[in-house]
Parts: C-alpha cells; sequence; structure tokens
C-alpha cells in the first residue's frame, strides 16, 4: 500500500511539471481511448487496440504502440489522435519509405531517445525498427527477420532474434535493449558500431544464481528490460514472476521472485508481470499485468509498493484514487520527465495518466 502522504495529482495534459508526489490532490485521468471512433479525431473518442507501450517525443507528442491493431498512433498536443506508422495488417515492410507505410507484426513497444529517433519492437518480424521523427522513414536496426539466434558479436541487422518483446534506450541514446524473449536472452544493440552482443542469458532455462556472471545464466522468459541512469539494467521475467537486475559489471540478481527450493520468496507475489520502466529517482515501475496493478520497487531500501489499482479486473476509473482504479491487464508504463505515469490499460483499450504518486 501506500504511505499516508502519497498522493495522486493531475496536470494539464501536456505542458505543466509535476512537482513530485505529496504535492497536490490526487487525480487519475483518462487520456485516450475507451471509445468507438476512428483515428483522427480527439483521443478520447478514438479505440485504441490494446495498446502495449507509449513514449513522449521532445514535442510533447505521444506515440502509441497497439499491439494488435498492428500501429502506432500519434497523439498531439491538441489532443487529437491520428494514425502515424502501420498499414494495420500483419505483414513485414515499408523499410526506407515513409512510417504509415510500414508493416508490423504484432509490435509490443516503443522508445524514444534523446536523439528523437523512435524504436520499435517489432514482435513477430524478429526485428528492431527506427522511424526517424523528422523525416517519417522506416529502417531496420537489429534482426533478419528470421527467427532463431545467431549474430552475436557482428553487426545486429545480421543477427537472429526470436521474440522482441521490449526494448529501451539508455540516456545517452546511444544503446538499445532488446528482450529477445524466445532466445532466453537480453540484448544489447551498440547504434555507434551497430554490434549486438548479449548482456544477459545463456539460452538455456532455469533461475540465475545471484552473483553470477549474467551472460552466462539461465533465464526464464525475459519480458521486458529497462536501463537506469547508474548502468542497471533491469529484467522483467512473466513466467518466472520474478525482477532481477543485471549490475554495471555484468552481476544479476534477484530481487522480486517466488520461493525456490531453499530459497525464500522475496518482495510482493507477482503474476505474469509484462512491463517495466525506470522513473525520475532511478526507481523500478512494474506493470504487474495479471494481478491488474502497477508496483513501484524502490533499489534504495528494497521495498515494493502498489501504486495503482484494486487486484480485481475492471475499467472503473477512480479519478481522485490509483488505488480505487480498476486495471485489465496492463501491459505499459512510461514515466513522463515531468514525473506523470502513463498506464497502457491494454485489456480496457486506454491510456491512463497518474500524477503526483
Amino acid at each position: 500500500m501506500m504511505t499516508p502522504g502519497a498522493r495522486i495529482s493531475v496536470v494539464a495534459l501536456f505542458g505543466l511539471a509535476c512537482a513530485g508526489a505529496g504535492a497536490q490532490s490526487p487525480r487519475v485521468e483518462c487520456i485516450a481511448g475507451s471509445g468507438d471512433g476512428p483515428l483522427g479525431g480527439p483521443a478520447r473518442t478514438v479505440k485504441l487496440i490494446e495498446p502495449f507501450g507509449v513514449a513522449f517525443d521532445r514535442s510533447d507528442n505521444a506515440y502509441i504502440c497497439e499491439y494488435k491493431g498492428q500501429r502506432i498512433s500519434k497523439l498531439d498536443k491538441s489532443g487529437i489522435l491520428s494514425l502515424f506508422a502501420g498499414t494495420g495488417k500483419i505483414a513485414y515492410g515499408g523499410d526506407g519509405g515513409p512510417a504509415r507505410d510500414a508493416a508490423f507484426n504484432d509490435p509490443h513497444g516503443l522508445v524514444i531517445g534523446r536523439d528523437q529517433q523512435l524504436y520499435v519492437a517489432d514482435t513477430l518480424n524478429h526485428r528492431i525498427r527506427k522511424i526517424d521523427l523528422k523525416t517519417g522513414s522506416v529502417t531496420t536496426v537489429a534482426g533478419t527477420g528470421e527467427r532463431g539466434f545467431s549474430g552475436d558479436r557482428g553487426p545486429a541487422t545480421k543477427a537472429a532474434f526470436n521474440g522482441v518483446y521490449a526494448i529501451d534506450i539508455n540516456r545517452a541514446a546511444d544503446k538499445v535493449y532488446a528482450a529477445d524473449l524466445e532466445n532466453r536472452r537480453i540484448r544489447l544493440v551498440d547504434l555507434k558500431s551497430g554490434i549486438v552482443t548479449t548482456v544477459a542469458g545463456n539460452g538455456d532455462l532455469g533461475v540465475p544464481a545471484d552473483g553470477a556472471d549474467a551472460a552466462q545464466s539461465p533465464l526464464l522468459d525475459p519480458r521486458a528490460v529497462a536501463v537506469d541512469s547508474r548502468g542497471n539494467v533491469y529484467v522483467l521475467e512473466r513466467r518466472g514472476h520474478a525482477l532481477r537486475v543485471v549490475d554495471p559489471q555484468g552481476r544479476i540478481r534477484t530481487l522480486i521472485g517466488p520461493a525456490i527450493g531453499d530459497r525464500p520468496a522475496r518482495g510482493p507475489k507477482l503474476n505474469g508481470p509484462k512491463h517495466l520502466c525506470v522513473d525520475l529517482n532511478d526507481n523500478v515501475i512494474i506493470a504487474d499485468s495479471e494481478n491488474n496493478l502497477i508496483r513501484r520497487y524502490s533499489p534504495k531500501d528494497g521495498q515494493t509498493v502498489t501504486i495503482a489499482g484494486t487486484g480485481e479486473k475492471g475499467d472503473l476509473l477512480a479519478s481522485d484514487d490509483p488505488l480505487k482504479t480498476q486495471l485489465s491487464r496492463p501491459h505499459g508504463v512510461y514515466v513522463h520527465p515531468s514525473g506523470a505515469l502513463y498506464v497502457s490499460d491494454s485489456y480496457n483499450h486506454r491510456i491512463l495518466k497518474i500524477t503526483g504518486w
């Protein structure tokens, strides 16, 4: 549970900065989705199709990855939600051309670097795609499209992946991390050299030992990855119901996870968590999907608190209390530079904004 002083505040949809937890009155709002209208209208009247991720550019336009919509929509500062990329049909194509002509296959997430390049986890095309926000041109930065594992220590565009389910980018915008789920690996694409390497996972199925070399350790199914300002790489495992971290020295530890053998449970019981991000203070925000909750893990004290959701699947929106707001399999979390938290409430087909948490 949240501490008595922890509150949720709302600011204008765009622009105003959030002063931090406890600064204003609690508030939650839906900023996009929940309607039946087509793209091109006010965001809250548009029908989103399983949104799995959101990110903002430097001008405060929001980009929403719609997993089953096979597209990326754009929410501008006037509140209009329009098509940005994708044909809406499952396919692969469009490299070298405009974003609207690009075809995706169940994209699960996206990130935007400070270089204003948008990267897409094109999951079942087994690729990482890039969209230049200035020109709108699409290219592939990693993956051949062939399902498999190959190419480490070589050019990322010649490497094989097997289900890119999530990606993150470091603060310098020169490294993209990918959750290569079916290969049971976290892989790193160096954007300067174009070389791909493995950060965690040796391909074997298992639970890593604390303090072991991450790249030589087994994993269960790394569903998401996020990197903090200090170079710690957080790994979220769906079937493992676990949060792990790889430190800058390449050693892996379990932070949250169920009891295994003689090892006791650590932290709360996660249930099929699907996504995570790092907030402005390097806390880890977790979309605990099957529990229908959003949680925050603090590396400083090892404590985990619930910051949104009742634990009951539903669509009730309590505008003044995130802990009374129902979620339905949330699959994406994003912390805006203002401090606002955006939740892709996937099975409610909406994007929620929470501030002051």
